[in-house]
């Protein structure tokens, strides 16, 4: 397990604190010709020897330097100015799973510790799934029947509200799954002060009451998977 940390701490060391925005940039604009995009990856090799010690770890290294290359292109040809938040955490979960499997292969005995925990952690992430978009939209649906005729959306961020909803939700989960049902109330506290301290000045007692309803229906949809978490658990 002490290899996996070691590889991810190199990967951290050579993806965020070892590469200039510059050397981004260029590889942005140049894909594959950029020279940054092998001096990247030739800082990344140095880490991976120099963190792990081991020089009998070098076929490794050079193998993990070869995927993390070939994911950087695929990641560099294929996003849009659009879709780069997107790109950049899939390029991010590419890298952390090559990290996996490459240790799995040089001690399949970590494949062995990662087994006991997969079905809870299959649990967790259909839940977090199911409380995104799937309950956006089921929240949305239930609430519909009571929609204003006119909600001003002026100075609001597009899908702000629908984001905050997926973050509160999965907050409401994981503080669920580490008892922390107090950090709930806090959580609770925090976003009454905020949204309906613009409402009372808003005076629209109609909108006051349809985001009222909205909330109750978004806490208790992550209540509820939080309550099937724990009875998985039993």
């Amino acid at each position: 397990m002490i290899v996996l940390i070691k590889l991810v701490l190199a990967h951290l060391l050579g993806d965020f604190v070892f590469q200039p925005n510059s050397w981004v940039e260029a590889k942005e604009a140049k894909k594959f010709k950029a020279y940054q995009l092998y001096l990247h990856l030739l800082v990344h090799g140095l880490l991976i020897m120099v963190i792990l010690a081991d020089l009998s770890f070098w076929p490794y290294a050079v193998a993990i330097v070869l995927v993390h290359g070939i994911v950087d292109v695929i990641k560099l040809y294929a996003q849009k100015e659009q879709t780069k938040r997107y790109w950049f955490f899939i390029d991010q979960l590419a890298h952390i799973l090559t990290l996996i499997v490459m240790v799995g292969v040089l001690d399949p005995t970590l494949l062995d510790l990662l087994y006991p925990v997969s079905e809870k952690l299959w649990l967790v992430v259909t839940l977090l799934v199911f409380l995104s978009l799937p309950a956006s939209i089921i929240i949305k649906t239930i609430i519909s029947k009571w929609t204003p005729a006119t909600v001003d959306e002026i100075g609001s961020l597009e899908k702000a509200g629908q984001y905050i909803g997926i973050l509160e939700r999965w907050f409401v989960l994981i503080f669920i799954i580490a008892g922390k049902w107090e950090a709930i109330g806090f959580l609770v506290a925090a976003k009454s002060v905020f949204r309906f301290g613009d409402l009372k000045e808003s005076k629209d007692r109609k909108l006051t009451e349809y985001i009222l309803i909205g909330t109750l229906v978004s806490f208790g949809l992550a209540i509820l998977c939080g309550w099937i978490y724990e009875q998985y658990q039993l």
